[in-house]
């Protein structure tokens, strides 16, 4: 019956555009975060206790405000993408995601508008904490620096909504969503040079250089400048990669990702991750 269904829909998907019903899936999905405010609370709350904590504890090793702002921003990103994407579990268990998959759209505008409502709820929280960053400690970026800087967010805004939505597509249950991308979240937030200096040598360098999210803190570290950090002597991106390589790496991680979901898009699901 799946199969049939499946099959239908496909045939009727010829000339029917999909942008409408894409921009339509994601206004669901940022419609459905307004409407539970303890989600933006919770959001905004963990990175601010982070920062606060962690910055405020390192800052006679001359690691403070201006080292884990940047880093604090991906990890907003990378918590609020990901776990917005547990509405896709959510809506497979409620029957919504059966009518979109047999409806005449496209099976990409599926996978575009829910990774498109996901990063504009991880970007708009992440814009909201930028905003409460710059209040706080002021930034010292051009305003042509401060708008890279928030286009390179919603590029890996958009990477790491993917990278969600094609472990959710696997995921029959919540529980084990929460239990496969723990092993994704902190492990590619800590070696992306968010909490640790970049640099250095050794196999754990390697992996930070491997990792495509280092490329993504590395490009917002060369944008953000903080005035209270103007006077060091120290080169804050001394030894990070160039912006060109930041951008490419970025931009190469999130067309992958997106290829990937929509990949995993076409398969069928019998449990988690088969």
């Amino acid at each position: 019956m799946a199969d049939s269904l499946s099959a239908t829909s496909q045939a009727a998907t010829s000339g029917v555009p999909g942008w409408p019903a894409a921009l339509t899936l994601a206004e669901r999905e940022l419609v459905r975060f307004f409407r539970q405010r303890n989600r933006v609370f919770g959001g905004l709350g963990q990175p601010i206790i982070f920062w606060l904590l962690f910055s405020e504890g390192l800052r006679p090793n001359d690691l403070g405000y201006a080292h884990f702002f940047p880093g604090t921003l991906v990890m907003i990103l990378l918590f609020t993408a990901i776990f917005a994407t547990i509405s896709v579990i959510e809506d497979r268990r409620e029957g919504f995601l059966q009518s979109v998959l047999v409806s005449p759209a496209p099976r990409w505008a599926m996978v575009v508008g829910k990774v498109l409502g996901g990063a504009a709820i991880a970007l708009l929280q992440a814009l909201l904490f930028l905003a409460l960053g710059w209040a706080t400690m002021p930034l010292a970026s051009s305003p042509g620096e401060l708008l890279a800087a928030v286009t390179l967010m919603g590029v890996i805004a958009v990477a790491l909504t993917a990278l969600g939505f094609s472990i959710a597509w696997l995921m029959e249950s919540t529980q084990g969503f929460h239990a496969i991308m723990s092993v994704f979240l902190l492990p590619m937030w800590l070696l992306s040079g968010a909490f640790f200096p970049a640099g250095g040598t050794g196999w754990l360098a390697w992996i930070v250089r491997a990792n495509p999210l280092t490329y993504g803190v590395a490009g917002l570290r060369h944008y953000l400048h903080f005035a209270e950090s103007a006077a060091d002597t120290a080169d804050p991106v001394a030894n990070l990669p160039g912006l060109a390589t930041c951008w490419l790496v970025t931009l190469a991680f999130a067309a992958v990702l997106l290829a990937i979901a929509w990949r995993v898009s076409r398969a069928r699901t019998s449990g988690d991750l088969l």
